[in-house]
């Protein structure tokens, strides 16, 4: 599995679907998507618990999120990853995006058959980071 070029990734891509986001800012993911907020990106929060998170509407599934994705980036455990790869599919994800500790090699090759990019357990903030300090 090869690894995009991050730059270009981030460049290209500007619509982020959050999924598994927490409402809670002690929480990896809340941090991760305020600091991709901050950095100019669209944030759209996932968790079927939430109605709300940082200040953007929260949808119940992927599949449930209007409009187009661009970024799917994972906070679930590996073993929700293959559902989440099929609705990334569906609705026309361009990048799957597994936060660390995050791993489906059976998902991650399906996502690529299918044409999508795919990150496997690497932080998108440490990444974005990198890049923006290049």
């Amino acid at each position: 599995m090869a690894i995009p070029d991050f730059k270009e990734l981030f460049t290209k891509y500007r619509t982020v679907a959050v999924v598994g986001l927490s409402p809670d800012p002690d929480k990896p993911s809340h941090e991760v998507a305020a600091y991709l907020q901050r950095a100019g990106f669209r944030i759209i929060p996932v968790n079927p618990a939430c109605r709300e998170v940082l200040g953007e509407p929260c949808y119940p599934t992927l599949a449930d999120v209007p409009g187009e994705v661009e970024i799917v980036d994972v906070f679930r455990r590996s073993e929700f990853v293959p559902e989440i790869v099929e609705q990334a599919i569906a609705k026309g994800a361009k990048v799957v995006w597994m936060q660390e500790g995050v791993v489906n090699e059976p998902a991650a090759a399906k996502a690529e058959e299918a044409g999508l990019a795919v990150v496997m357990d690497r932080c998108i903030l440490k990444e974005h980071v990198k890049v923006a300090s290049r």
